[in-house]
């Protein structure tokens, strides 16, 4: 499976932005997706994660009422719906794959990366 990440850019200090991540390649099974994040000079944090189906979504304390995660399996796309943002959010984010949701908020689970896409938030 191959993931690419798009949608980052600059936004104001309470502004709003989505990513998208989509899927290709062996896609036949849907994984479970996650959206982590990695600002300059810190370790890559875990953002969310949605189920296989979508039907359950997990977030960081961080981000929890901000951020939305969402899927639509029929065009294999995850997004990330950042709303209120600030500019402790800014980094690189990075959507990743794994096929069970055990220990979904940990990075050394996920099997498949993006590349990443930058969301800087100027104050």
């Amino acid at each position: 499976v191959q993931l690419q990440a798009s949608g980052g850019g600059l936004v104001q200090t309470g502004g709003s932005l989505r990513l998208s991540c989509v899927a290709s390649g062996r896609t036949g099974t849907t994984n479970v997706m996650g959206w982590f994040r990695q600002a300059p000079g810190k370790e890559r944090e875990f953002v969310s994660t949605i189920s296989a189906s979508g039907s359950s979504q997990f977030y960081s304390e961080s981000v929890k009422g901000r951020f939305t995660i969402s899927r639509d399996n029929a065009v294999n796309t995850v997004y990330l719906q950042m709303s209120n943002l600030r500019p402790e959010d800014s980094a690189v984010y990075y959507c990743a794959a794994k096929r069970s949701l055990l220990r979904y908020n940990d990075l050394h689970d996920y099997t498949e990366w993006g590349r990443g896409t930058l969301v800087t938030v100027s104050s």
